[in-house]
């Protein structure tokens, strides 16, 4: 579903049949659904079966993940359709080569980062992932993996080339995502509480406004 403008928009912590359709119609590519119990955005496997029959072809299906076990994978693709596994947690390269292997599907593998240090990590999954994700580091202890809706300094990214495909995640909303695309050149984008109009409610107007944002600037 990638328009002219060359940008792929995920949206992640879809909960409800009307998110799924929001995204849809907005013009998303990936459907991002969260498999974390302290998540707000958690949903267990009955949902995801459910939600992931509404996502329409051309749309993939991403299930996000923080150091989950072999058992929640097989649960999951017991009873939903899944096309790419995201790894958040601190699942190294071994463990990415082991899901794919066993599971047959592309892995997606997130890296918070919060200085230029924090990409050191980076090649070591050059060659055990698929894709990349590049998150902010959350600042509070008690900070999600993900979607806590903070940033970090995007010039670390200025220039940044990787050989594979690579999204940049880390508290995007329609106001910024133009800039954050524009300094970091990503081709690819995520948000999440960006677009909720409470923690863990998905908007449709904000959904919208954000794909656009992000078309404009690709």
């Amino acid at each position: 579903m990638t328009d002219s403008s060359g940008i792929r928009i995920k949206v992640c912590g879809l909960t409800r049949p009307e998110d799924v359709t929001a995204i849809a119609e907005a013009g998303a590519d990936y459907a991002g659904f969260v498999f974390y119990e302290p998540s707000p955005r958690n949903i267990g496997l009955d949902v995801a079966a459910e939600l992931t029959r509404l996502v329409p072809d051309g749309i993939e299906k991403v299930a996000l993940t923080v150091n989950a076990p072999d058992a929640l994978f097989e649960g999951l693709l017991d009873v939903a359709r899944i096309d790419l596994i995201q790894c958040h947690g601190n699942e190294g390269p071994q463990r990415l080569e082991e899901l794919r292997d066993m599971f047959g599907l592309p892995v997606m593998k997130a890296i918070t980062i919060a200085s230029e240090a924090d990409l050191e990590a980076l090649p070591d999954y050059l060659e055990s992932a698929d894709q990349l994700l590049i998150d902010a580091k959350g600042s509070a202890a008690d900070a999600l993996p993900g979607g806590n809706g903070e940033s970090f300094d995007w010039s670390l990214l200025e220039g940044v080339e990787w050989d594979m495909p690579w999204m940049l995640a880390g508290g995007l909303t329609p106001d910024n995502v133009g800039e954050a695309i524009r300094v970091t050149g990503a081709k690819q984008v995520d948000v999440s509480s960006g677009v909720e109009s409470a923690r863990g409610i998905k908007d449709a107007g904000l959904i919208r406004a954000f794909c656009d944002a992000a078309r404009a600037a690709g």
